[in-house]
């Protein structure tokens, strides 16, 4: 097939503002770039730094207007909700440790939310935001990215139809580099605050990136974690978090897996790598060759699906932008996730009545879910990996 099969054109954008995503922040970057493929909503008001002129700066080279940067969250939170054409969400792109409180002035405003993961740094905020989204009736996205790859939904419906049976065992990696020198003692921003507990939280590889690994195999499988163990490393010398993760996984179904999270991995830039092995056949997809997925049934040949090539379910043709041979990635798959929440907005503010669920992109109880996964291998490992349970 030549042919794209979605048309990313939009009347009547929704408004959104950022907190954070200033001079220096890839992230930022990343989100603005993601909903702007979309279409769906257009930026119009910030706080991007702390420091009030890089706001300004950054706000200038985004086109935007001056009274609509302010000099912190609060001030953002309190006067877009005055306004009468407010922002419709905020998209926060900060570190770990302000979400809890950035995201609780805008929901206590009525601002639907976009955060980026982990939700928070500690349980019961997370247990408060979500509690607040409830009683404030409005939407909350956590941008865990690999949900918004169309052959992760290729998977998940297969999984649902039970093309491999009963999964048994999973097995998932997510190995990395980069932190494999003190990157954060020679300049690098991203370093200093992910292995700065200050700012990162409890956790640096699991909070960072084996927290991927918990919401993937998740949403592939629906399966829940019902226990845990955990040895988290700190292999770098003077490291106060950790750079490394073997995690032992007991699911609610019966199914174990084995999840492997590391940022000292040489020879891996970010190689997330899932195997879902049921009764029936084997489902694997690999991140760095996103647009593919192995699928092995016993007697049968394997099989290698294209995402552009071959019929996916509805699920994953929705959010299939190019045609085949043209790969699709990571801002893509961050546009998908962004869609799935602004389609959940429009039809609400439409007055349509709307089931989250429905729309497919990761909710605030996966943000929840997440953290209790992170406190979890924390609390596993200080106690020499004894089996937890997850509430």
């Amino acid at each position: 097939m030549i042919q794209a099969t979605n048309d990313r054109k939009f009347h009547n954008t929704l408004k959104y503002g950022m907190v954070g995503g200033g001079p220096g922040s890839l992230i930022g970057s990343v989100h603005r770039t993601a909903i702007s493929l979309d279409g769906k909503a257009s930026l119009v008001a910030g706080c991007f730094s702390r420091d009030y002129e890089k706001t300004l700066k950054t706000g200038k080279q985004l086109g935007l207007d001056e009274d609509r940067l302010y000099e912190n969250y609060e001030e953002m939170a309190q006067g877009e909700a005055q306004r009468d054409s407010s922002i419709d969400f905020v998209s926060i792109t900060t570190p770990n440790v302000s979400h809890y409180e950035i995201a609780r002035a805008f929901l206590e405003k009525g601002i639907s939310v976009v955060c980026d993961k982990p939700l928070t740094t500690q349980v019961d905020q997370a247990e408060e935001l979500a509690d607040l989204v409830k009683d404030n009736d409005v939407l909350f996205c956590v941008t865990y990215t690999y949900s918004g790859y169309p052959m992760v939904k290729e998977a998940k419906a297969l999984i649902d139809r039970g093309e491999i049976g009963e999964v048994r065992v999973v097995q998932a990696e997510y190995p990395q580099e980069w932190l494999a020198t003190p990157a954060e003692k020679e300049g690098v921003k991203q370093a200093e605050w992910r292995t700065d507990p200050s700012s990162s939280g409890v956790s640096n590889c699991v909070g960072d990136i084996g927290s991927h690994i918990e919401n993937t195999v998740s949403y592939m499988t629906g399966l829940r974690i019902d226990s845990l163990s955990a040895n988290l490393d700190i292999f770098v010398e003077g490291r106060k978090l950790d750079d490394n993760a073997e995690i032992l996984v007991k699911f609610d179904t019966g199914a174990t897996g084995m999840y492997w999270s590391s940022q000292v991995a040489i020879g891996y830039d970010n190689a997330l790598t899932v195997r879902i092995f049921g009764t029936e056949g084997t489902i694997e997809w690999r991140q760095e060759n996103p647009n593919y997925l192995q699928l092995y049934a016993l007697d049968k040949p394997a099989q290698t699906l294209s995402r552009g090539r071959d019929h996916k379910a509805p699920s994953a043709d929705r959010v299939t932008e190019l045609p085949a041979g043209h790969p699709e990635g990571y801002f893509e798959a961050f546009a998908n996730v962004y869609s799935g929440f602004t389609s959940t907005l429009r039809d609400k503010k439409a007055g349509k009545q709307v089931e989250e669920s429905s729309y497919d992109y990761p909710p605030v109880d996966a943000g929840l879910q997440g953290v209790k996964f992170i406190h979890s291998c924390v609390n596993s490992s200080q106690s020499n990996s004894r089996w937890v349970q997850l509430d």
